[in-house]
């Protein structure tokens, strides 16, 4: 855990920033409070916040409540804890708003291309395999009994939280620095992000959005952000090469196969991290132009970020406007 503490601009409060690793990144909180808090309490509770949502919705921990479910024989209920039940819950919500692009029923698919626990080298005839496979998507195949806490499938099917589990991350980290009284923080999990309040010289929290080019770390702009949540999903920082193509890791639940149009990025602001995370996976799968008419329709807030040859071109939805 690492912790810095330094006098700010406001009398009272003092800056702070705790971080440490979880779902095989990091997370960090920077935030402003009063100079007796108990940071020790704080760290603690910020870790425990983000491992809980690791240990129940992580493919890569066979024994996480999410491997259980996908382990488990369908028309077999599993109890499962209130914020795993939540997740799902909103994720097949998503998944009907957005026509079926955001789909937690792709773990097969995340697997064969190598993506997931299974191995890092695309399985081809998998691949192919799954490509004609009948599709049945995560609203076809669970069911959830919200009263009893628990959740079966109806038939079988490999689900993956990646596309949503990091923004509930997110919203874990801050709510438990409302649980300490902190109104003043920007927390985040790998580049999705929440923040509350402004910083005590009245300044909004700023959050650079990285220019979508692989091996690169360059800031293409900013975002400033109040009381609001950004995530990004892209095509830049996971892929794998097969035939001599360049394949993104944010699959396509209907085409089977990794998501392929021009755009390079999408970043989604919403109260939520959790909404933002999944949408920005969404709209990457729609693409520039079902993505950005979905958005204008639903009055969200999106930069889209497509490829021009060399270059990238950026589209703007605020509010649901187009903004020139």
């Amino acid at each position: 855990m690492y912790s810095e503490a330094q006098e700010a601009s406001a009398p009272f409060l003092r800056r702070r920033v705790l971080s440490g690793k979880t779902m095989g990144t990091r997370y960090s909180a920077v935030f402003f409070a009063e100079a007796g808090l108990d940071e020790t309490a704080v760290g603690a509770a910020l870790f425990a916040a983000v491992d809980k949502v690791d240990c129940q919705m992580s493919t890569w921990k066979p024994d996480s409540d999410l491997s259980r479910l996908n382990a488990l024989p369908p028309r077999q209920w599993l109890a499962v804890p209130e914020e795993l039940l939540t997740v799902l819950d909103t994720a097949m919500r998503i998944g009907e708003q957005s026509e079926g692009a955001f789909d937690i029923g792709v773990g097969d698919l995340v697997n064969a291309w190598g993506f997931g626990p299974s191995g890092s080298v695309p399985d081809e005839h998998q691949t192919r395999v799954l490509e004609k496979h009948l599709r049945y998507s995560a609203s076809d195949a669970l069911e959830i009994d919200h009263e009893h806490k628990r959740v079966r499938k109806r038939m079988p099917i490999a689900l993956d939280l990646s596309g949503i589990a990091k923004g509930y991350g997110v919203d874990g980290l801050a709510c438990c620095l409302d649980s300490f009284g902190i109104t003043r923080y920007l927390v985040g999990i790998d580049g999705e992000m929440r923040a509350k309040g402004m910083k005590p010289d009245g300044k909004a929290w700023a959050v650079a959005i990285e220019k979508p080019v692989p091996h690169v770390r360059e800031v293409m702009g900013v975002m400033e952000l109040i009381d609001a949540a950004i995530a990004t999903s892209g095509d830049y920082r996971h892929w794998v090469d097969l035939d001599g193509r360049r394949h993104a890791h944010t699959m396509d639940p209907i085409g089977r196969q990794p998501a392929c149009n021009r755009l390079a990025a999408v970043s989604v602001v919403m109260p939520s991290c959790m909404l933002a995370d999944a949408w920005a996976t969404a709209f990457l799968v729609l693409g520039e132009t079902a993505g950005v008419e979905l958005a204008q329709k639903r009055g969200m807030s999106v930069l889209f970020v497509l490829h021009d040859g060399e270059t990238f071109q950026e589209i703007v939805i605020l509010d649901g406007q187009h903004q020139i």
